[in-house]
Order: C-alpha cells, then structure tokens, then sequence
C-alpha cells in the first residue's frame, strides 16, 4: 500500500532512538501517524515541527498498519513562530482541534482550513477571525454545524447579530431583542456581514465576542461528552491577539 499526499505537521514523538512519529493533516488522506525513519535528526527535526506543510509518501503492507512517511518539505514556518507569541499559540490549538476528527477521516476543507490560517499569522487579527470560522468548521465537520444564514424567528437574512444558545440558529436584531441577555453575540465578521481586512475593521470585542459563540457549542457538543476541555494554548491565542488590538483593555 501507498500515497503520495500533502501534509500539515500537527505533532511529532520519538520512537526509539533515531526515529518519530509524525502526526498529519493530510489533504486527502484526513489525520494520518507514520513512522519518519531518522525523525529525530538534525537533517529532519527542522523540517517535523507544528506548522510545516510537506509533502510525504506513506508505505505499509497493510492498509491498517501504521507504515512510514518518506518527508519533503514544502513551506517550513516553525522557526518563525517563536517571534509572535499568537503564532505559536495559533498552531498548537489548531493541532488540538484537528486531534477531534477521527484519524484517516478525509476532510480536505480542514486542511485547506490549516493552510489559510497559517498564510495569515503574520496578521493577528485576520489570523484570529479566521481561526473563529475554523473552529465553526470544526463543529460542522463533528456533526454540529450551527445555521447562521437566517433568523430563526423571522426568515430575514439581515442585521442577524444573535445566536440561540438553545438551537445554534441566528436570530436578528429586532427578533432577538427582548431576549438579548440570554442570547450569544454574533460578530459581523462571523455572519458575514462584514470581512476583516484589517485591525480597523475588528477589535478586541469582536474577536472575543467570536471566540465565546463557538467555545460554547464547541464544550457543549464536542469537549464535555468527551470529559475534554478546550486547550490553554486557545485562551492564550486570543489573549496575545486582543492585546494588539484597538479596543483591548
């Protein structure tokens, strides 16, 4: 059995003296572990770090056997996370999150998901909007989508700025109104009503405001059933992002 496939590093482990397993998102191939002869090596260390897209080729006897990756680098990142904080927090909860899908699942949308966050640590803020998104994708890649395209109690498809925390539906303005304080926020750049295309368009509220709508669904359908709690590397992303941002305390 083989493939050919591409790959975003989520994690890498010894395994004996000179080798590691490296875990994957792969494009095609969904989270995949390989062995990685001589891993730990001078040669190969840099190149199995969280946040490096390679190429790999994966061989085994058997399909249910863990096999071997042959590795190529393709866009190697690692080095420069430890320069911004919110980087390397950014990559260490991405990995935590794509950990939930089943191994050997496809699910090329993460992937891609992966690919477009980390083209974007450079930015904060668009690094921490897409990541809101991306954790929404996580939840209806699960099987717990929430339905953010129309008001529940209305139909409109405008002005939507809640979210029943008792069904995951959109709720407007007007609608959602009387029950405002029970509702979740839901930020313009999550509802699409807006994009973010700089610091000036998304402060620290909006950003927090993202991150608690999907840390909700997410503990309550996701981490909870599996005695789980979501990472600390997450707190400390949005943390590191609010601290740049216009409206931070």
């Amino acid at each position: 059995m083989q493939w050919s496939d591409d790959g975003f590093v989520l994690g890498i482990r010894r395994h004996g003296e000179a080798n590691a397993i490296l875990e994957l998102m792969t494009r095609a191939h969904g989270r995949h572990l390989g062995l990685v002869r001589g891993g730990t090596g001078s040669r190969m260390r840099p190149v199995l770090q969280p946040g490096n897209s390679v190429r790999v080729q994966w061989r085994a006897r058997l399909d249910d056997h863990l096999g071997t990756f042959t590795v190529e680098p393709v866009a190697l990142r690692a080095g420069a996370l430890f320069s911004d904080r919110h980087a390397l927090f950014a990559v260490t909860h991405l990995a935590a999150l794509a950990r939930l899908l089943p191994e050997r699942d496809p699910h090329e949308i993460v992937f891609d998901g992966l690919e477009a966050i980390v083209g974007r640590l450079h930015d904060p803020v668009s690094c921490a909007a897409l990541t809101v998104r991306f954790e929404l994708l996580m939840l209806s890649e699960l099987g717990f989508g929430l339905d953010l395209d129309a008001c529940a109690a209305t139909g409109s498809r405008s002005d939507l700025v809640y979210v029943s925390p008792k069904s995951g539906r959109a709720v407007s303005r007007d609608a959602g109104a009387p029950w405002r304080d029970r509702l979740l926020a839901l930020p313009a750049f999550v509802s699409g009503e807006a994009e973010p295309h700089g610091e000036a368009d998304v402060g620290a509220k909006d950003i927090e405001d993202g991150f608690a709508l999907t840390a909700f669904f997410l503990a309550r359908h996701v981490m909870e059933p599996r005695g789980l709690t979501l990472s600390d590397a997450r707190a400390h992303f949005i943390a590191a992002v609010c601290r740049r941002l216009p409206d931070a305390a």
